[in-house]
């Protein structure tokens, strides 16, 4: 079951290191007063507002595993018709504190809220930074499969704004919260060693047959009757014979001379089209075991989850979320969102 936690994000309630990922959108500056004592949001500048963002990401530090990280949703304010720079103030302070800024993730939004101005452009994206320290978990391929056709899809997110529930208005979308936890939060996670299970990939023959050249080396294997065996050859030798593959070579560092005959049959039906069948695509085939036997779910925190739109996306992957709220107000909101949803199996 979901976690639910009245507390500062400054001064959290938790034991050190037990937390794989967190995935936020704090009070934007000068935006919105929610009301509550100690509120983040209401500084009377800009830096001050930084300080608080760090003293939040030095207290998110001591309770994440060494290789949790942080995906940080952090918008702009116009201040006295400028705008203050904020994320690229979090950025440097984020940077002078240690953290390594790995992404800065644009939030690109065909609609918004409606904009009075009339001698400037609204507003239609927002910045998602990835923080980590030197090492962290980072499942790229699971969520190229879901968002890039096998390829690595790019920093910019087209997902449109939610609607708010209830008083609270803030739109932090669940599709948001999702494709951060599908790249930072391991699917489990030794509770011996504190390993986490990582893909196990292996490449496939098949190929894209949205591609016309795709296509035709697919009608050409067939047609020679290539095996299974041909395709691997082909892979394992590689566009330069080179040899990519180590599982098929020998000990001097060449293919075996098997895998060198069937790779030559194979060019030879294939012709210039074998190429395609080097980047055929993967899949993932296991995941790898540390032997303890002891694992738990990647767990999510989010230290202000309002209404919990981080919490839904963590439930439905199958991880286990820890919401964190000033106001428990929030949580009242939040509890009947997140019972209601049903558990699917890990991505």
């Amino acid at each position: 079951m979901p976690t639910l936690i009245a507390a500062d994000a400054r001064h959290l309630p938790l034991a050190d290191a037990g937390v794989d990922l967190v995935v936020t959108s704090p009070p934007y500056w000068k935006k919105r007063d929610y009301g509550v004592d100690g509120q983040l949001g209401q500084e009377t500048t800009p830096a001050g507002y930084v300080a608080a963002l760090m003293d939040c990401l030095t207290e998110w530090r001591r309770v994440l595993t060494p290789t949790g990280s942080v995906f940080l949703n952090v918008g702009d304010t116009w201040h006295r018709r400028s705008l203050a720079g904020i994320p690229g103030r979090v950025e440097a302070a984020a940077a002078d504190a240690g953290w390594l800024l790995r992404n800065r993730i644009v939030w690109a939004k065909t609609r918004g809220m409606p904009d009075p101005a009339k001698d400037r452009l609204a507003n239609r994206y927002e910045y998602v930074l990835h923080l980590t320290r030197r090492n962290y978990h980072y499942d790229l391929f699971g969520y190229a499969e879901r968002h890039g056709n096998g390829a690595n899809p790019g920093d910019v997110w087209h997902i449109e704004p939610e609607r708010g529930l209830g008083p609270h208005l803030a739109p932090f979308p669940v599709e948001l919260a999702r494709r951060a936890i599908l790249l930072g939060c391991p699917r489990d996670v030794c509770t011996i060693c504190g390993l986490s299970s990582k893909r196990i990939i292996a490449r496939t023959g098949e190929l894209d047959e949205s591609r016309p050249q795709a296509r035709r080396a697919m009608q050409l294997a067939k047609a020679a009757g290539l095996t299974a065996e041909h395709i691997a050859a082909i892979q394992a030798t590689g566009i330069s014979d080179a040899g990519k593959a180590l599982v098929v070579q020998t000990g001097t560092g060449r293919n075996s001379a098997e895998v060198q005959r069937l790779a030559a049959e194979a060019k030879q039906a294939l012709g210039g089209y074998f190429r395609e069948f080097t980047f055929a695509r993967k899949q993932t085939v296991g995941w790898t075991d540390c032997g303890h036997g002891g694992l738990r779910p990647g767990i999510v925190l989010d230290p202000f989850s309002g209404t919990g739109s981080t919490g839904a996306a963590a439930v439905e992957l199958g991880r286990r979320y820890i919401g964190v709220d000033l106001d428990p107000a929030c949580h009242a909101l939040a509890a009947p969102r997140l019972a209601g949803q049903r558990p699917a199996l890990a991505a």
